[in-house]
């Protein structure tokens, strides 16, 4: 398995993999990006989102395509912090960062850090 293509469950059309949201095709970018840095092989990215998949289906009313991507962005979060590009404490501090960035964002309008969405509850 050395293809996106090859990975079951992936939401695709003809033309290739489908995102319904930015953040989707951004953490599907980040895995390719990361996987031909060397950070981690395609069967071990592979094992590691089948696992995910396994230990966190989808929820109920949960649209099957936000499930897989909501999956692969927890496996690459825990692949990261396995491989020590970063740790759980960093991704989770960056995860707060950016919902409180979000919540005070006025929709439609993009989301940026700022250095106070870190200092935030």
């Amino acid at each position: 398995m050395n293809e996106p293509r090859d990975l079951p469950g992936l939401p695709r059309d003809d033309g290739g993999p489908v995102f319904r949201a930015p953040w989707q095709a951004q953490a599907f970018a980040l895995a390719l990006a990361l996987h031909q840095r060397g950070l981690f092989t395609w069967p071990e990215w592979a094992h590691a989102l089948a696992q995910r998949i396994q230990a966190s289906p989808a929820q109920a009313g949960e649209d099957p395509g936000d499930a897989y991507y909501r999956q692969w962005l927890e496996a690459l979060e825990g692949m990261v912090a396995a491989k020590g590009a970063s740790s759980a404490a960093e991704l989770q501090r960056y995860r707060q960062a950016w919902d409180h960035a979000a919540d005070r964002t006025p929709h439609g309008q993009p989301i940026e850090l700022r250095p106070g969405d870190f200092e935030a509850d």
